[in-house]
């Protein structure tokens, strides 16, 4: 059975990781510090755009929760092998 309490605390609990890493990335500046500011922006507006179509096609919340779990992973891993 699917918990959605637990996958949005799974979400943020990942998400912290994720934010970590991004934080020190801008904390050292420069051309890596900006290019990461720069993809976090245009990430956060497409996996907002993601969630609304998702909704509006009649996705679920939970299909949304489990969609921006993904995108957390992949930046985690991405932000770990820099």
């Amino acid at each position: 059975m699917y918990n959605p309490i637990f996958s949005s605390v799974m979400l943020a609990i990942e998400s912290w990781q994720v934010i970590e890493l991004r934080m020190v990335r801008l904390a050292w500046g420069g051309r890596e510090g900006r290019a990461e500011m720069q993809s976090m922006v245009v990430e956060k507006v497409h996996a907002a755009g993601e969630a609304i179509i998702t909704l509006m096609l009649g996705g679920s919340p939970e299909t949304v929760i489990a969609r921006y779990r993904e995108h957390v992973a992949f930046n985690a891993k991405r932000l770990k092998e820099a």
